[in-house]
Parts: C-alpha cells; sequence; structure tokens
C-alpha cells in the first residue's frame, strides 16, 4: 500500500496543470531576463574592439566576435531584448485593435459588421511580409517604422475570434436584459462581452507575441525595420551573411538560436494556456 502511494506522488505532483503552468513560467521568465538584461546592459559591453575581431567561441566571449570585434553573446542579447520590446508593444496594439473591432462588429451588427470583416479579408489577403515592407517603409523605417507595421497587421485572426466568442454571448438572456434596462451597446460590452471572451484574448495576445517578434526580426533582416547601428537580432543575422560561408557560423547560429528559443516558448506557451483555459479540456 505504501510503495503505491509513494510511486503515484510523482505523477500526482507533475500533472498537466503544472507542466502548463511550468511552461508559462518559463516563457515569462525568459522574456523578462532578456529584457531587464538588455535594458541595463552597458554600451561597453557590446562595443567595437578590433583587437579581438572574428575570435571564436571560448569562455571569455561565449558566443565569439563579430568583424568589429564586437562580443556577440551581449550583443545578442541586447537585440534580442530590442525584439522584445517591439514585439510586447505591437502585440498589446494589435490586440487591441483586434478587442475593440471584433466587440463591434459582434454587437453593432449590420453594416459595422460587413466593414470589419471587409477590413479582415483585405488584410489577410495580402501577402503579410509585403504588408509588413510596405508599412515600415511609408513610416520611415526604424524601431518606429518597423513597430507600427507588426502592429497594424496581427489583428485580423484574433479580430475574429473574438467577434465569433461575442456573436455566442449576444443572445444570452442577461445581455438582452441589459438592453431592455436602457444600457448601451458599449456598457454591454464592458460589463458583460469582455470578461466573456478575455480566456480567447489573453490566449491570442500570447500566440501573437512569438510571431511579433519573428517578424520583426525578418523586416529589419530585409533592410526596412532598425537601422544598422542599432542592435537587434535581425542586423545581427542581416550581417552574419557576409561572413557565414567562411566559416564565422557562430556570427549566426547563436542569434539565430536565442530568437528560436524566445519564439518557441511563447508558442508553446500559448498553446498551453489555450488547453488550460478551455473548458472542454478540464477534465483530460
Amino acid at each position: 500500500m505504501s510503495r503505491k502511494s509513494v510511486s503515484r506522488k510523482p505523477e500526482i505532483f507533475w500533472n498537466r496543470r503544472r507542466k502548463i503552468l511550468f511552461t508559462v513560467g518559463a516563457a515569462f521568465v525568459y522574456l523578462l531576463a532578456v529584457l531587464a538584461a538588455g535594458m541595463l546592459m552597458s554600451p561597453e559591453r557590446y562595443g567595437i574592439n578590433y583587437s579581438a575581431k572574428f575570435t571564436a567561441p571560448c569562455l571569455e566571449h561565449p558566443f565569439g566576435t563579430d568583424y568589429m570585434g564586437r562580443d556577440m553573446f551581449f550583443r545578442s542579447i541586447k537585440g534580442l531584448s530590442n525584439s522584445i520590446a517591439v514585439g510586447a508593444l505591437a502585440s498589446a496594439v494589435s490586440s487591441l485593435i483586434a478587442l475593440a473591432l471584433g466587440l463591434t462588429a459582434a454587437l453593432k451588427g449590420g453594416i459595422a459588421d460587413r466593414f470589419v470583416n471587409w477590413c479582415v479579408d483585405l488584410c489577410m489577403g495580402i501577402p503579410h511580409l509585403i504588408l509588413l515592407i510596405l508599412i515600415s517603409f511609408m513610416m520611415g523605417r526604424g524601431g518606429r517604422g518597423v513597430t507600427a507595421a507588426v502592429a497594424l497587421t496581427h489583428w485580423p485572426e484574433l479580430t475574429r475570434l473574438v467577434r465569433a466568442e461575442a456573436l455566442q454571448i449576444r443572445s444570452a438572456r442577461y445581455v438582452q436584459a441589459s438592453y431592455r434596462m436602457g444600457k448601451t451597446w458599449f456598457q454591454v460590452a464592458k460589463e458583460h462581452m469582455v470578461p466573456q471572451v478575455l480566456p480567447v484574448y489573453l490566449i491570442g495576445v500570447v500566440l501573437l507575441f512569438p510571431h511579433a517578434i519573428m517578424h520583426e526580426a525578418a523586416v529589419t533582416f530585409l533592410g526596412f525595420g532598425f537601422p544598422a547601428e542599432i542592435p537587434a537580432i535581425g542586423v545581427i543575422l542581416s550581417e552574419s551573411m557576409d561572413y557565414i560561408t567562411t566559416g564565422k557560423w557562430w556570427m549566426a547560429v547563436f542569434p539565430g538560436l536565442m530568437l528560436l528559443a524566445a519564439v518557441m516558448l511563447f508558442d508553446a506557451a500559448g498553446e498551453n494556456l489555450k488547453r488550460l483555459l478551455n473548458p472542454n479540456s478540464g477534465n483530460e
């Protein structure tokens, strides 16, 4: 009896809910650690040092150095920190746009619903990368341009999800009773709709984040984002392409792995949050 109970303890402790919470926690710890390290880092850490250029990975320089002797470890952390900051801001703005449009389409209906659906179809009908480049170019490139491009192109799918959730709640009796009591559609949305669509909204925000980081890096890599003097993962990877064929593999591998780790962690966190907050999976 005692052996059986002891053997089940690890399984009970490391259940599905704890695994999900661990994955989500690890993703946010990684994000906060990189963001804080990049913001507090002195520029001297990744400054120019021609005497150490093209140094292979070693104890002094774990990620090696680039063609200017800049430490790739600290430069990658600073670059990923900039990418995370852009991704977080763009995800927040894009998710708020999706929430506002989705609720407006579901509650107002008619012309408003058709207009929102038309905007969604229009945005999704244009190739995403081309739309990102066009918006970034029109906004003057740089940090402002790439942030605006990512923020203005990641709302359509979340808008559809919010609209679908709101349509299911719109016909509920308590919502209809609120209308009869004289409340406006905005009050109904704030008091009844937002709390109900909040789980879907939060999952959408988390899943938007890795896409925002990847697209910021892609636009910067193609030369329409951050300028070369600002450390960013896209800039680092773009510069490494000129030297990777000469055997300087570390200039692309380590920054790429850091970006991949951030994207995969938050993608896993979003999928796990979906399982945790989905009532249909509560008994699995």
